[in-house]
Formats: C-alpha cells, sequence, structure tokens
C-alpha cells in the first residue's frame, strides 16, 4: 500500500513516515501542497494523510483540488491540531474520510488508517475466487474464467488483471502498477507493464460486448472501466 503525507512540517513527516514504513507501508513526504498536488498527477496512492494547516494552501484547499482531478482521489485522513467539534466537522463536510487530532498516539494513528483504507477500498483474497461480470478470477490456479471458460495465465498477467478488477474505474499509474506486481525493481521498464496490458487485454477480451474495456490514461497508466460508465480515455498531462 502507497500513501502520501502531506504536512509542512518536516518532522512529523519523518515520525508519521517511520510509523507507516516499519508497518509495510510505501510512504511519499511532500512539505508543499503543489509539490504533491503534481506527484499525485503521475502516481496513484492507496491514502492521502494531509495536514490541515500550511501556508498558502489548507488542508481542505488540497482535499477540493484533489476531487477536481481527473484521477479518483484516494481515501484522505486529515491530521491536524485544530480540535474544535466545528473543526471536525468542517474537515469531514470538505471531503475527508477520517479526521485524527495530533499529537495522535502512534498505536491509535495506525489503527485508523488500517480501518480507513479496510473501509474504503476493495481487499484482494489471498485465496477466494471472485466474480465481475463475465469475468470469474481464480487465485488458485492464475486462473480467469470468461463466461466460463477458462483463460491459464502466467502469475505476473494474473496479478496485474487482480489490480485491475480490484479498482475498476480508477486510474492506476504505471509506477503503482509496477511496484505492486513486481515490486522494488528500479531495472524494470515501463515497457515490461505496456506489454503484460496488452497480453491481459488480449486474453481476457476486455472489450464493451463482455463489459469491461482496458483503456490508456496518456501520459499516467491503465484504467479498467465498466463499459456502463466508461468514459474516453483521459490526459494527465495537461491538467
Amino acid at each position: 500500500m502507497q500513501v502520501a503525507l502531506l504536512d509542512d512540517d518536516e518532522t512529523h513527516n519523518a515520525l508519521t513516515r517511520g510509523l507507516l514504513e516499519a508497518a509495510g507501508w510505501t510512504c511519499a513526504s511532500f512539505t508543499r501542497p503543489q509539490d504533491f498536488l503534481t506527484a499525485f498527477r503521475r502516481q496513484t496512492f492507496d491514502l492521502v494523510m494531509v495536514d490541515w494547516n500550511m501556508p498558502g494552501m489548507d488542508g481542505l484547499q488540497v482535499i477540493a483540488a484533489l476531487n477536481g482531478l481527473p484521477a479518483t482521489p484516494p481515501p484522505v485522513l486529515l491530521v491536524t491540531s485544530r480540535s474544535q467539534e466545528s473543526d471536525v466537522v468542517a474537515g469531514l463536510n470538505a471531503g475527508a474520510d477520517d479526521y485524527i487530532v495530533k499529537p495522535a498516539d502512534p498505536a491509535v494513528l495506525l489503527a485508523r488508517v488500517n480501518a480507513l483504507v479496510r473501509r474504503l477500498t476493495r481487499t484482494l483474497s489471498t485465496d477466494a475466487a471472485e466474480t465481475f461480470g463475465l469475468y470469474r478470477l481464480d487465485p488458485a490456479s492464475d486462473t480467469v474464467h470468461v463466461d466460463d471458460e477458462a483463460v491459464v495465465m502466467t502469475a505476473k498477467e494474473f496479478q496485474l488483471a487482480r489490480q485491475l478488477f480490484a479498482n475498476v474505474g480508477r486510474a492506476l499509474s504505471r509506477e503503482y502498477l509496477l511496484h505492486k506486481i513486481w515490486g522494488q525493481r528500479p531495472d524494470l521498464e515501463s515497457r515490461t507493464l505496456d506489454a503484460h496490458v496488452s497480453r491481459v487485454r488480449s486474453k481476457l477480451s476486455l472489450r464493451p460486448d463482455n463489459g469491461f474495456r482496458l483503456v490508456t490514461v496518456y501520459g499516467f497508466g491503465y484504467r479498467l472501466e465498466s463499459c456502463e460508465t466508461a468514459a474516453a480515455p483521459m490526459s494527465l498531462q495537461d491538467q
């Protein structure tokens, strides 16, 4: 899981990053809202933790900016020293998914992060088959059944298909998919992912008459769309 930390206090970022990375998260920290928003246009995050009080652009303005971008925003945890009930209401009404007051006990913070992600994101089962329309994904055999016809895939192709189906409608960056499927591989080139995407699209016949289509989000990555809500491929480069 990948999380973005946005706080103008570098010390707070470092402490939070250490806590989350020890729990298995991958973190990217930012002290300037514009730097974070630039990164968000290129990367996919599973969670954003944002401070409220920052110079130039506060946390509520950042949340509003996220909601105005083409990529679907991940869960947002507002972390702030503002503790009045009216502040909590304002933060949640602005679009934050949860709210925690500084200084937070590390165990409580970690528990709230895990609870938020469980509540708002789909968790892939380790062994149970999952069904998406005509598609049934069976992790026990790395096999996808398309309308009851078995399609045998390589392990990497199957992992890629699972990530796409678990995030239907969500644009996933190339960096995010490379990390999820291949882990920390600095030598791995983007065309490796592109080749796997092409094979998955072909093997699974991801086309409108089967209920899903896999589109390129130019300059960013890929998005699997349900045909009922499908939209034309978008570009994040011009945002």
